[in-house]
């Protein structure tokens, strides 16, 4: 981990109110030229899901957006052909298992964007164009901390 963290630039924190996801989310997308993949990190219920719905949106994402908690991961297309991939890796068990199901080859494509919510078991293979993306909750209730960095 030790390498990864050297080669992180960028590290920027924020603490935002619930109410603000859409500008968080945008905030986000204008990374989209730097990264390729976009991990999500953080406790259960911290927002990973729902940070990932309005950045979807930001994508031009105009259907309904749901978790792939239970299919591991789930494709939009926005109106340019470009291709989003959710994933929740969750439920994976190591890297063989994302290996095997061939989801890698979801990763760096041309005109796509891949979303990982659940990301530490893949983090080998994220060695370039990445946003790491950790949410924690900040002290009021409705309130969210966001640290983020790229590679």
């Amino acid at each position: 981990m030790a390498a990864k963290a050297n080669s992180l630039m960028n590290q920027k924190t924020n603490s935002y109110a619930l109410s603000e996801i859409d500008t968080v989310a945008n905030s986000l997308y204008a990374l989209k030229d730097h990264c390729k993949v976009y991990t999500f990190s953080g406790p259960l219920g911290a927002g990973k899901t729902t940070l990932i719905k309005s950045l979807l949106q930001s994508f031009d994402v105009h259907v309904p957006i749901t978790s792939p908690t239970f299919s591991y991961f789930n494709v939009y297309e926005n109106n340019k052909g470009e291709l989003l991939y959710h994933f929740d890796l969750y439920r994976l068990a190591d890297l063989n298992e994302f290996l095997q199901a061939g989801f890698n080859e979801f990763l760096f494509l041309q005109k796509s964007w891949a979303f990982i919510e659940w990301p530490d078991i893949i983090a080998p293979l994220l060695t370039r164009a990445t946003c790491f993306v950790t949410l924690e909750y900040a002290p009021g209730q409705q309130e969210r901390k966001l640290i983020y960095s790229m590679i």
